[in-house]
């Protein structure tokens, strides 16, 4: 999966830094280069130095092939005309914008921007939710990422198959809102039972989600 960073600010930056440490293909465009000199020489990613509302820079960025742009620059208006020339002139599936004033959040929803934020792991978070993943997916984050929806699917190797569900010993901070079973929807009580080919919805948070997934499919985990 292809994405490019506009705006190498402290959100730009370390956006890209939890991209780079997920695995996540990423270019950043920055008009500032002495930001740019710097960030090319911290970290191992292809950094391009110029306007990113610049069709230009943008086609050079390798915006063609890019799935996800995140515009995340100190200013509300170039973030939208970014998302806007993604949407627009080059068809990016995901577009995701830093709203710095949140008035504007409901003015970025009505012209089409799929996601508004404010915060990077919200960003990071929601741009890793449209990645492929074998064993968990993120499918929505509120309240400004400190809660978490997520589905996870079951195998016979998960240490969820074939228990029920009051015997999972779930952390406060986890809830099963249901379970997904071919075409059928289950609202789960305690003597539910998961089984293979399950897909488990979650809410969570994000630490706990980490701890959830290595239990689930590859170990204990501490409340």
């Amino acid at each position: 999966m292809a994405s490019i960073i506009i705006g190498g600010g402290k959100i730009g930056y370390y956006l890209l830094k939890t991209l780079l440490e997920r695995g996540v293909d990423s270019v950043l465009i920055e008009r500032d280069p002495a930001v740019c000199s710097r960030i090319a020489n911290d970290l191992d990613v292809s950094v391009i130095c110029g306007d990113g509302t610049d069709i230009r820079v943008l086609t050079d960025a390798g915006i063609a092939e890019a799935e996800i742009v995140a515009a995340v620059t100190g200013t509300d208006e170039e973030n939208l005309v970014i998302c806007e020339i993604a949407k627009t002139s080059f068809s990016v599936s995901k577009t995701f914008a830093r709203v710095n004033n949140p008035k504007n959040i409901a003015m970025f929803k009505a012209l089409g921007i799929d996601r508004s934020v404010c915060s990077t792991e919200v960003i990071a978070n929601l741009i890793e939710s449209e990645m492929d993943r074998d064993d968990y997916h993120v499918i929505q984050t509120f309240e400004r990422g400190e809660l978490i929806l997520a589905e996870t699917f079951i195998t016979d190797k998960s240490l969820w198959h074939d228990q029920k569900v009051r015997n999972l010993d779930l952390p406060d901070e986890c809830v099963i809102t249901s379970i997904f079973r071919g075409d059928k929807i289950i609202f789960p009580r305690g003597d539910s039972e998961i089984l293979s080919g399950d897909k488990v919805l979650i809410i969570t948070n994000q630490i706990m989600l980490a701890k959830l997934r290595k239990h689930v499919h590859h170990g204990g985990v501490k409340k």
